[in-house]
């Protein structure tokens, strides 16, 4: 499977070079069905953008099933894994070539079906919680979609393609795009539905660097980038804000997490949300190249992740780790250039997206508020990068001392290894592909040296609140209840588990004791059941002593005649 991956990603990405060179275009439409006049096509659209996109996501798919089969060495079911992992795939694959609706809704349901299965991997009741809040949150973007093709019974087609220039003027049709908006939100973690996301990393490492890097979470932003032409201008400042404040509140969350994984899932989270914003800033290019250099970096620091935890007997608890670089010398080393790549360090392929993205938004006209938001959410970046590598890289080693850590998984650095050097070229090639005429930005001195300064002082941080030693008191812990509010994302992981469970339920168990087991036992069937006792013991006590109440009554209706 891992070779027939690969097969398919190289071919694809030399299509989508021609794709791009020729300026072609292909939409391939089959009817299935006619419906009072409404045609249900299986439409494909092929085009350089989704030839990419696809090739991408084979080629990290391809490197996450070889680098698995030594992850899940000894699994009883590895084989039912790596299927569940090619269906996953293969649903990113039908969203990615769609322009139809209702084909879409498969891809986007399977991912949402699938990544159910992946996360309860592990049967326990962590698993199990994590799995339901995954589920039910995509559930409401499911819901959108089919709300968007209910609505699109009106025009005649699904093939949203046709209708992009409609949806931007006529206000039925703009409904369609606040739809796919809110789809899009609850697939790609934005507030108020970011919290599934941390808790998705129940699922086996290889799985979270798939849906990390290119395909579950990627798909609301790749939606996104499809409909990015028919949203208005109010829509898009209003999401601008959300996809700001959803970059930073998960910056600062990773500032203050302690699990392994979840730290790269809240910087997936951050990411984007960079996506997001520049993409409702109207450059739907630069979010698509930003998507693609992100998901190289984004799935070799989680298999470096799952290389530590696989060494370290399952621990992902970075206080436990320290000194990783003197035994595990390559995975550091391929830990730390992705991290870099992730700060946007000059010349790796993060660099070339972020920083024109960054000098990009210089060039806009926006305020001051979303101005500083975006420089902060740059430096939190950089501070949670250095405070991972300095806990589990450079800091004492506090793990068990006759653990015995070394470099010895060579299928897995095989796997890891076939990503580095995309993750070191790949944003400059993917720079010459996608801006054939380049970006010329013009800026003041100080604009161009405040990504720079951003970065230091996102190091500075980094160093000075999470130095870890015994002379040196840990600055968050002397604000434990702060440090829990940034920590549980502003309280969004207790909002959408503990709040949306515990008053309903509180609510309904009041209401079942009170009024069902109350008020309504009590005028309802016990009370017409206890008048049907009543009155059948009093014909009972008729019954039983007839002659002598025949005889009363007698004589009561002849009083009666005389009266």
């Amino acid at each position: 499977m891992f070779v027939f991956l690969l097969i398919f990603s190289l071919s694809f990405f030399w299509l989508s070079l021609y794709f791009l060179m020729m300026d072609l275009m292909i939409i391939l439409e089959y009817e299935l069905m006619t419906l009072n006049s409404n045609i249900i096509y299986m439409s494909i659209l092929f085009d350089w953008m989704s030839l990419l996109f696809m090739s991408f996501v084979l080629f990290i798919s391809s490197m996450v099933i070889y680098y698995s089969e030594e992850y899940m060495f000894g699994d009883l079911n590895i084989n039912r894994f790596i299927m569940l992992v090619f269906l996953f795939v293969m649903s990113m694959m039908f969203l990615i070539i769609s322009p139809n609706l209702i084909s879409i809704l498969l891809g986007w349901d399977g991912l949402g079906l699938v990544s159910y299965c992946l996360v309860i991997y592990y049967q326990n009741n962590k698993s199990l919680n994590a799995g339901m809040v995954t589920a039910l949150s995509n559930r409401i973007g499911d819901v959108g979609i089919l709300m968007s093709i209910a609505w699109m019974m009106n025009y005649g087609s699904w093939n949203f393609i046709f209708y992009l220039d409609f949806m931007k003027e006529d206000f039925s049709m703009k409904i369609i795009s606040y739809f796919i908006v809110l789809s899009a939100l609850t697939k790609s973690a934005q507030i108020p539905f970011s919290s599934w996301l941390p808790a998705a990393m129940a699922a086996p490492t290889p799985v979270s660097s798939l849906v990390h890097s290119s395909t579950l979470v990627t798909a609301g932003v790749y939606l996104l980038i499809r409909f990015n032409f028919c949203f208005s201008s109010s829509l898009m400042f209003f999401m601008l804000f959300i996809s700001m404040m959803t970059m930073f509140m998960s910056g600062l969350g990773a500032n203050f997490e302690f699990d392994l994984k979840k730290i790269i899932a809240l910087s997936t989270l951050s990411q984007l949300g960079l996506m997001m914003s520049i993409l409702f800033l109207g450059d739907y290019k630069l979010a698509f190249f930003h998507l693609l250099s992100h998901a190289l970096f984004k799935a070799l620091l989680f298999m470096c992740a799952g290389c530590m935890i696989h060494n370290l007997m399952n621990c992902q608890d970075i206080r436990y780790m320290g000194s990783l670089i003197n035994l595990m010398p390559l995975t550091c080393t391929f830990f730390n250039v992705s991290n870099f790549s992730l700060c946007g360090l000059p010349f790796l392929s993060g660099f070339y997206s972020k920083d024109l993205i960054l000098e990009v938004f210089s060039m806009s006209y926006l305020n001051m508020f979303i101005y500083l938001i975006f420089y902060i959410s740059i430096g939190l970046t950089v501070s949670y990068s250095y405070r991972l590598c300095y806990y589990s890289l450079f800091s004492m080693y506090n793990f068990y001392s006759y653990n015995n850590l070394n470099d010895q998984g060579l299928i897995m650095l095989k796997g890891m290894g076939g990503l580095i050097l995309l993750v070191i070229f790949g944003g400059k090639m993917l720079s010459w592909m996608i801006f054939p005429t380049p970006y010329f930005i013009c800026l003041p001195l100080n604009l161009k040296l405040m990504v720079l300064f951003c970065i230091l002082f996102g190091f500075w941080v980094g160093y000075e609140f999470f130095n870890f030693c015994y002379n040196y008191e840990l600055k968050s812990m002397m604000f434990l209840g702060l440090s829990l509010f940034f920590f549980s994302m502003l309280n969004m992981s207790f909002l959408s588990t503990y709040f949306v469970n515990y008053y309903f339920l509180k609510l309904s168990d009041i209401y079942y004791k009170n009024v069902d087991l109350g008020w309504i036992e009590y005028f309802g069937s016990q009370n017409l059941y206890k008048n049907i006792v009543y009155n059948s013991k009093f014909n009972q006590i008729l019954f039983n002593n007839s002659l002598k109440i025949y005889f009363i009554l007698l004589l009561i209706f002849i009083l009666l005649l005389i009266i």
